[in-house]
């Protein structure tokens, strides 16, 4: 099978090297021909744009920074759908919005081919490890013809419902984080400028009813240590999936009183500057309005917390 992949950046030169290990022959397309450098190294074939990779291959897949990007790739000029077979199936594992996925679909469902919105989870490092959730929505026939190559890209790979679903499940997700990340910053910081030390603080929280669950533990990586550079997920990508999932709730009349103000706070960081620094950045506009310094605890000693407490 030839399967086609567009867009190698941190995400996707992940999944294609795993297509790769897993036996598949991949036909390659980026606006950088040095960004596909790795899987042509691993025997990938180089095509000049995305009609040339449809052409050839049975199953499509893009992991593309923004929706405006997959339209580009899918229907614009030497798009895949000016190259895609009768049959075959284009995944977009970008997030994209719900009504452009399903636009998108009824475009290559004229043209006799398929396409399914499968936005992925689990950032870089789940890309590599193929620990990656895929939410898939289109064509169950197709979702289950192709299900083996998606396998092979994440262990987590599910038909979630008619093309769109994918999508909402992402936004849904993605949303949650952006949320959750905002309330830990501003109960944190409560509890620092009220005299408890940060570590400390943070080690007794984190084996409370709430904290066994684990939700204290997304501090531990960005907002403990102060490390927001590199950027495991930019800002300016989960901006525009909070702004994704509060226009959907515009759409279907769904209040979203909180996500629409953490949209705001991440608008405020993205004015700071921060667009390319970690998604959980705006984290450090919540520390400076509490008036506190901004945190910079020693990873070896967060380490040797979670090694003890479990």
């Amino acid at each position: 099978m030839q399967v086609g992949f567009i867009g190698l950046g941190l995400m996707g030169s992940g999944m294609a090297a795993n297509l790769q290990k897993a036996g598949y022959k991949l036909v390659v397309h980026d606006l950088s021909r040095q960004a596909a450098s790795r899987a042509l190294q691993n025997g990938a074939v180089w095509a000049d744009s995305p009609k040339e990779v449809a052409a050839q291959c049975d199953v499509i897949f893009t992991s593309l920074p923004a929706p405006p990007d997959v339209v580009a790739v899918a229907t614009g000029k030497d798009g895949i759908i000016e190259g895609i077979r009768q049959g075959a199936a284009f995944f977009d594992l970008s997030t994209n919005s719900v009504s452009g996925v399903r636009a998108l679909a009824e475009a290559f469902k004229a043209k006799g081919a398929h396409m399914l919105d499968a936005p992925v989870s689990g950032g870089p490092s789940g890309a590599a490890s193929g620990k990656l959730a895929i939410f898939v929505g289109g064509d169950k026939a197709a979702f289950d013809k192709f299900k083996p190559v998606l396998d092979a890209m994440g262990d987590q790979a599910r038909y979630i419902g008619e093309v769109g679903a994918g999508s909402i499940a992402k936004l849904v997700h993605n949303c949650t984080s952006a949320v959750m990340n905002a309330a830990l910053a501003e109960v944190m910081t409560l509890g620092i400028k009220a005299g408890v030390e940060p570590l400390s603080l943070w080690a007794a929280v984190r084996q409370g009813a709430t904290g066994r669950r684990r939700a204290f533990d997304r501090l531990a990586e960005k907002f403990l240590p102060g490390i927001y550079d590199p950027p495991t997920f930019a800002l300016r990508l989960l901006h525009k999936d909070v702004s994704l999932a509060t226009e959907l709730g515009r759409e279907v009349g769904v209040p979203m009183r909180i996500a629409n103000l953490v949209q705001q706070e991440m608008t405020e960081a993205l004015a700071r500057g921060w667009a390319t620094r970690d998604s959980s950045s705006y984290m450090l506009l919540q520390q400076e309005r509490a008036g506190i310094e901004p945190l910079h605890i020693d990873p070896a000693k967060i380490k040797a917390v979670i090694e003890r407490d479990g």
